[in-house]
């Protein structure tokens, strides 16, 4: 049973500041307003300090009770599915994601050593000076406000990765929902709520905020108690909230993933051996989910010759065969049709779109533009988002002016290279140039499909993220919610355990230089 309205500290909260519904209709949805704001910051601040003292084994058993409650929902994908069009097994594999990251930030946070624990000892007997005993570590940095994206309901949402990296660092969470799907955020929600009374954590560490209003957004970036700020959409908006906190008296970080053309770089040796495979493999990460993926290849490059129009030819005949799809909520189709126009209209541009019929609302057609590297180079919209399923293919003239196009691109979360190994050896300049442009290099596959684990990086410089040095997805996400303390001459009474000489949780620690799991004297 949803009941539409916002949840704050694990409790449902009256508002009158109006109502809302999104696609399906489930329900009517209350929106938050000021009011219901602050008592979510204050019910997390309060319950902050309470959160942090709990052992690691109570909050990986406490994720782990998250990932089962979800797992347990049986109405989850079916609303998710009513209110996203999402086919039903993506959303299978989703919710499958979401509560594998759920389990791995468990099994990270029992571990330990994420904390990245550091003991200098003291040698009283230095000269000219004694030095002091100086221990090192990560702690929670405090309650974080997770802004839910539209485009993965379940693992970049309410329970996603952003929430279970804050709350796996000990840090209270308050999600503002997205508005194209506040059923599926309400369900999921519950799994939360339900896996904090399960395993008896303080109610305060959760509440879901619903608004359709960019007001309530900054009221919530901007309260004092906010000690981070976690956010996947588009740049406008990522832009806004990072300009919000910026604007405190006292400013914090916004970990913000935005806009992303994700390059793809056609050497001349892989054209020539296998330019059909690669169109084909083009076309399929272009249109995969209907283009609204973060890492669709917007942008695809390569060198004039012979290998590259046998691959142009092909990859046009697959996007003009390519059937269209229904975009997650009407808003975005309008918005992807209105930059297929803005690119179509540019003198000189060769556009082709899928000739299949939509014949329903919200249906985007795949799309593929073609035109040169001058062109590029003096339109900088060329190499700007369109999300949805499009790519715009690039000529260049030589090596040189593929390398100049790299030169001149913005921060991206991805860049991929198909080449044979005698190209990657000829161009290995070219893997130098995007080293400093992108934040996972891909060689012969496609960036669409984004691997949770330990050594993944899905962040880059911006405007593809606000923190190029962070990730928001893997493990190392963790440490964006965390901050260090040194403690300097501290009896051993006052230290946290994991800085303890006996190392009870027998984490990896630096000690005097040395990694170690032993204790010390």
């Amino acid at each position: 049973m949803l009941n539409g309205k916002n949840l704050i500290a694990c409790e449902p909260a009256d508002s009158a500041d109006g109502r809302f519904s999104a696609g399906g209709a489930l329900a009517d949805f209350e929106e938050a307003g000021v009011a219901q704001v602050e008592r979510a910051v204050a019910a997390a601040e309060s319950a902050s300090h309470e959160y942090r003292r709990f052992s690691a084994d109570a909050r990986g058993a406490f994720l782990d009770s998250i990932a089962d409650k979800l797992d347990g929902l049986t109405d989850l994908l079916d609303a998710a599915h009513i209110e996203t069009a999402l086919p039903r097994e993506r959303l299978a594999a989703e919710r499958a994601r979401t509560t594998g990251q759920l389990r791995m930030f468990a099994n990270q946070v029992r571990e330990g050593s994420w904390v990245n624990a550091r003991i200098d000892r003291a040698r009283p007997d230095r000269k000219p000076l004694p030095k002091p005993d100086i221990r090192r570590m990560l702690i929670p940095i405090g309650p974080v406000a997770v802004f839910a994206a539209s485009n993965f309901p379940l693992a970049f949402s309410v329970a996603g990765g952003d929430t279970a990296s804050a709350l796996a660092a000990g840090c209270p969470v308050v999600v503002k929902a997205h508005p194209a799907h506040p059923a599926t955020s309400e369900l999921a929600a519950g799994a939360i709520i339900d896996a904090i009374k399960a395993t008896g954590m303080p109610f305060g560490i959760f509440s879901l905020i619903h608004s359709t209003r960019n007001e309530i957004a900054r009221t919530l970036v901007q309260r004092s108690q906010i000690k981070a700020v976690a956010f996947t959409g588009s740049l406008r908006a990522g832009r806004a909230l990072f300009d919000a906190a910026a604007s405190r008296l006292d400013p914090i970080p916004v970990y913000a993933e935005m806009g992303s053309v994700n390059p793809v770089f056609l050497l001349p040796g892989a054209l020539a051996e296998r330019a059909e495979a690669i169109a084909e493999g083009l076309k399929n990460s272009v249109t995969l989910g209907v283009g609204q993926f973060c890492t669709n290849p917007g942008l695809t490059i390569g060198i004039g010759d012979e290998g590259f129009e046998r691959f142009a030819r092909q990859t046009r005949q697959l996007i003009s065969d390519a059937p269209p799809g229904r975009m997650l909520y009407p808003a975005l189709f309008r918005s992807y049709e209105a930059g297929v126009d803005r690119l179509s209209a540019i003198e000189g541009m060769c556009t082709i779109r899928s000739t299949a019929s939509t014949g329903a609302e919200s249906h985007a057609r795949p799309s593929m533009f073609e035109t040169d590297a001058e062109m590029l180079i003096r339109h900088r919209e060329l190499g700007e988002e369109v999300f949805g399923p499009s790519t715009v293919v690039i000529r260049c003239g030589s090596r040189e002016e593929m390398e100049t196009i790299a030169r001149r691109l913005d921060g991206q979360l991805t860049a991929t290279i198909h080449g044979t190994p005698s190209d990657l050896a000829e161009y290995a300049s070219l893997v130098s140039i995007l080293e400093d442009k992108a934040g996972r290099l891909i060689v012969n596959g496609f960036p669409t499909g984004v691997e949770v684990c330990a050594s993944m990086q899905h962040g880059g410089p911006y405007p593809a993220t606000t923190d190029s040095r962070t990730t928001s997805v893997g493990t190392a996400a963790i440490h964006r919610f965390a901050r260090p303390v040194a403690y300097q001459d501290f009896p051993q009474s006052l230290l946290p355990v994991e800085l303890q000489d006996a190392n009870p949780r027998k984490i990896w620690r630096m000690v005097d230089g040395q990694m170690s799991k032993e204790g010390v004297s």
